[in-house]
């Protein structure tokens, strides 16, 4: 059997997968540097940062579809180091507008080419890995990647906040744009030792056939197959609440910390860091001992729960505007939150067919981050009038009071 260690010293394994810890910090550090240019250009408006981050998330369900089928058909890894040189080239160029241009058109045509780049990238690093390691090798490699880079993006977020703070926004982006370099040139000396030829191209009417038939027509009978099946609508509406309340709460909760902690980005990298913690830790202790559990209740209870801990959150720092206060919620609300993820993937997993994965997975995708981008939005706005503590108060009491009526209805 293969060890950590052993799969390691694969060198084109540990290259992907060095390669992708740095790319993965320098995600999180991008995200970092723009609420830190928001709250330097626009402190306090919960509209702008929205605004701004909305063309992170646009390209999720405008581009994501699309680029999949673009992904099998290109060779990956020259796919994956592309993005990588493409984004680290368009990440430097964020310097540039904030210096010589006071409109920040340029800045939301950046961010969504960027973002646009990464879908690209995301499901070429997925199926790349199979190119790289034996068969009997993927289990273990899919595991460490993905606990890694769970890992990875807990200390990014916490390193990015802390490198905004003392370097800029400005400073922030060179250094998002040197690990996107670091990156394209590590996997540039990765060998595919297990590729499989390409198929041959399709001719371009075949391909934009093919396009349509599985972008638009697999959403279309995954919607379908979602709305015919009780448990897989209880987990899309649960999904699509969930989603919501994030949205809801992600820019008025970033603006809110900003204000009653006084500082751009130190502080939100770090609760990130706790809250990205909670949620491995929940995820562990929940998949360990709650295999005997309904997993309708542990959602249900999921929502209830974590409703009260945003309340308790946003009185919580009300009352006392200390980090450590904020740090311990975080967490608490992490470990909580988790169960309601996994429980969902789980029982979609078991409820549904083999061959309606994809679509229904591809549906679910839409669905959640059309809520998310539309209630972001949407209490943003209502932001700039009403408190951004009484907002996440009414928010929390909202979700929690969906959840305990969920429950009391679940069998």
């Amino acid at each position: 059997m293969t060890s950590v260690r052993g799969l390691l010293k694969d060198k084109n394994f540990s290259l992907l997968w060095f390669s992708q810890i740095i790319s993965n910090f320098g995600d999180r550090l991008d995200q970092m540097a723009l609420i830190g240019l928001i709250y330097a250009r626009a402190p306090g408006s919960t509209f702008e940062l929205a605004k701004l981050l909305s063309f992170t998330i646009i390209p999720v369900f405008l581009i994501g579809p699309i680029a999949g089928i673009y992904v099998d058909r290109w060779d990956r890894k020259r796919t994956m180091i592309f993005c990588d040189l493409l984004r680290g080239v368009l990440v430097l160029l964020i310097p540039l507008a904030i210096i010589y241009s006071s409109n920040m058109v340029p800045i939301y045509v950046i961010v969504f080419i960027v973002f646009s780049a990464t879908r690209f990238f995301l499901p070429s690093k997925l199926a790349i890995i199979p190119d790289i390691v034996h068969k009997d090798r993927l289990l273990l490699a899919n595991s460490l990647t993905s606990t890694t880079m769970m890992i990875a993006t807990i200390i990014g977020f916490g390193f990015g906040g802390i490198i905004v703070a003392q370097v800029g926004a400005k400073g922030g982006f060179c250094v998002d744009s040197a690990t996107y370099f670091i990156s394209a040139v590590m996997m540039s000396f990765v060998v595919l030792g297990f590729k499989e030829a390409m198929k041959t191209k399709a001719p371009k009417e075949k391909l934009r056939k093919i396009i349509r038939k599985t972008v638009l027509g697999d959403i279309k009978e995954g919607l379908l197959y979602l709305k015919d099946h009780k448990d897989i609508r209880m987990v899309a509406n649960t999904m699509f609440l969930l989603m919501a309340g994030v949205g809801s709460v992600y820019v008025i909760i970033i603006v809110f910390v900003q204000e009653v902690l006084g500082s751009s980005t130190s502080h939100l990298g770090f609760l990130a860091m706790f809250l990205g913690a909670g949620l491995f830790l929940g995820s562990v202790v929940y998949g360990r001992f709650g295999g005997k559990m309904c997993k309708r209740k542990v959602i249900n209870s999921g929502l209830f729960i974590s409703g009260l801990i945003i309340v308790v959150f946003s009185m919580g720092l009300l009352w006392w505007p200390y980090f450590y206060v904020a740090a311990i919620v975080s967490m608490v609300l992490g470990m909580f939150a988790a169960p309601i993820v996994v429980s969902s993937n789980t029982l979609l997993h078991e409820v549904m067919k083999a061959e309606m994965r994809g679509r229904i997975f591809s549906s679910l995708d839409v669905i959640m981050h059309i809520a998310f981008l539309v209630f972001m939005v949407l209490t943003s706005i209502i932001a700039e009038w009403v408190g951004k503590g009484a907002i996440l108060i009414t928010i929390g009491l909202m979700l929690s009071a969906i959840g305990l009526m969920k429950l009391k209805l679940t069998k």
